[in-house]
């Protein structure tokens, strides 16, 4: 007999594993239900029902893209989109959903993670407990003796940590797959924690501080110099600095390793609705709902102090051809000032202060990274921008 869950979704729910979660088709239900997979730690249980905007008028719009002309929805379809949010000037206008999401249930957003990670880094820095400009062991005594020994905060929260480590995610051999059985995403004997995977990476060639260099367990380690710098756990940090004064609704939660270190890189699960709240709080300048959730000088720092030229030696450059990273955050170098958190399998949060817009837009793709499909959804999210 065909259950519920398989009509839904096309396979039954035992056929979800570990070593296939990220994956089409099982990663269409997965990404909504990532503690089913790894322990999660809860940030928030909250569930408020919203009712959602019509998304008629947007999915209605065409795309000019290298193929030719495509209307959003077939974009949407073609891109395995979950969801799709829109805001324009802190009011939701529009929310689309594929039928296998559901718009309560909190969405894995991969490395758009470590853009939250150093919201938190940004809020304990206006408390004054924690320094960028200081080195990494102030917080994280024990890095001494790794690549993190002679660096400062500043050069993981931007990227710029000369580090020994390759992003192949794909490869079952890599040092990368080590370091997701470290923190329980991947199957197979675990070895070390995720806490001692980062302080045991060795120092790459050159100095700290070089080119823009996208490698995750940075924003790893970020996650634990927030824990030392406010004696707090990391769920509770994104609860009481973030999720709360912004006035999200939804359930939230982060992956956790076998010793409870959190997935600062990547393990968080949101809602597309609270993560287009917490855009439209720094479109706002740091302020939701009147009240101060990060400084005016930290926001306006992180989206336009970026170092265009670490970025154009670095890894990403042909994303954004005038662009800068800081504080984990994406500038796009366009006259829009529009910034953004990207992460893999298609997660992005777009925000465009001169159209007063926020997007979101979770995906469940196959590949990891999907360069020609970048551009295209970029041209997606400058389309809406500019016609809503």
């Amino acid at each position: 007999m065909t259950t519920a869950f398989e009509q839904r979704y096309g396979f039954p729910r035992r056929d979800v594993r570990l070593e296939n979660w990220r994956t089409r088709p099982y990663c269409t239900w997965s990404f909504q239900n990532v503690s089913e997979l790894v322990p999660s730690a809860q940030v928030s249980s909250a569930a408020e029902a919203e009712p959602g905007e019509d998304p008629s008028d947007i999915l209605a719009l065409t795309l000019d893209l290298p193929a030719g002309r495509e209307t959003v929805s077939a974009f949407l379809e073609r891109s395995f989109t979950d969801s799709l949010v829109v805001m324009k000037r802190g009011r939701f206008i529009a929310d689309h959903h594929a039928p296998t999401c559901e718009p309560a249930s909190p969405h894995l957003v991969f490395s758009i993670g470590k853009s939250l990670t150093a919201l938190l880094a940004g809020t304990l820095e206006d408390e004054g407990k924690l320094d960028p400009s200081a080195p990494v062991t102030r917080y994280v005594p024990d890095a001494a003796g790794s690549a993190y020994g002679d660096a400062s905060v500043r050069d993981v929260m931007d990227m710029r940590v000369s580090l020994d480590f390759d992003e192949a995610y794909t490869d079952p051999e890599s040092i990368f797959a080590r370091y997701r059985r470290s923190m329980l995403w991947n199957p197979g004997p675990r070895g070390q924690t995720l806490r001692e995977f980062v302080l045991s990476l060795r120092k790459g060639q050159g100095p700290h501080g070089g080119p823009f260099r996208y490698q995750s367990p940075n924003s790893d380690m970020l996650g634990l110099i927030v824990e030392a710098a406010s004696g707090e756990r990391y769920a509770d940090l994104l609860r009481t600095r973030i999720w709360e004064k912004v006035g999200c609704k939804g359930h939230c939660m982060v992956s956790i390793d076998a010793e409870g270190n959190a997935r600062g890189a990547g393990g968080v699960s949101i809602t597309s609705r609270d993560l287009a709240r917490i855009g439209e709080m720094l479109r706002n300048g740091g302020i939701a709902a009147g009240r101060v959730v990060l400084s005016e000088r930290w926001v306006r720092d992180t989206t336009t102090g970026g170092d265009r030229q670490a970025w154009k030696d670095g890894d990403f450059a042909k994303l954004l051809e005038n662009g800068s990273y800081r504080s984990k955050w994406y500038q796009s170098g366009y006259a829009s000032g529009a910034f953004m958190a990207i992460g893999i399998h298609g997660q992005w949060l777009y925000i465009d202060p001169s159209a007063e817009v926020v997007i979101v837009k979770q995906s469940s793709q196959h590949l990891p990274v999907d360069d020609p499909l970048d551009h295209e959804t970029l041209r997606l999210l400058r389309t809406i921008a500019e016609r809503v």
